[in-house]
């Protein structure tokens, strides 16, 4: 019971989390927006590189980006938090625990997929934002990625009753 616990914890302790970095980027959009922006532009890489050529300049592109982020956000925070309920719902039971945990994977998953193929991938080898000093998010994705990772590997694994 006490490992099912910690399981329910911990994704919702990952849902209240997502929530609050949606909620951050709604509340205060330019913050980040400009990061996003930065990373598109690669206004922030190093002058002269080869990688140039990738560059986004359109600021539709840089919020439809921005509000894709944004949505992802959102729907990771709402997989995990009814992901979390489901599992409270069916702590007692092993079996049940074990078949309730499919929302809160899903978000887990997207937040794998945002944060390091978004980020990381796309934002951090695609625009080359390991090059800006100013617009690199590549350290906290990373953070959230074995984060992430660390969760659902715990997660997953199969919970039933421990008899003695």
């Amino acid at each position: 019971m006490i490992t099912r616990l910690s399981k329910l914890v911990m994704v919702l302790a990952f849902a209240l989390y997502a929530s609050l970095v949606a909620f951050g980027n709604l509340t205060d959009y330019n913050s980040n927006f400009t990061l996003v922006a930065h990373v598109l532009m690669m206004d922030t890489t190093f002058p002269g590189n080869q990688g140039l050529w990738r560059a986004v300049h359109s600021p539709l592109v840089h919020h439809a980006v921005y509000g894709f982020i944004i949505g992802t956000e959102i729907v990771i925070a709402a997989l995990c938090w009814l992901g979390g309920f489901r599992l409270c719902k069916n702590i007692k039971d092993p079996a049940a625990f074990n078949r309730a945990k499919g929302l809160a994977i899903l978000g887990f998953t997207l937040g794998f997929l945002l944060w390091f193929t978004g980020f990381m991938t796309i934002g951090g080898e695609w625009f080359l934002m390991w090059q800006s000093e100013v617009a690199n998010g590549q350290q906290a994705a990373f953070r959230l990625v074995m984060i992430i990772v660390a969760t659902l590997i715990y997660l997953v694994q199969s919970d039933e009753e421990r008899h003695r």
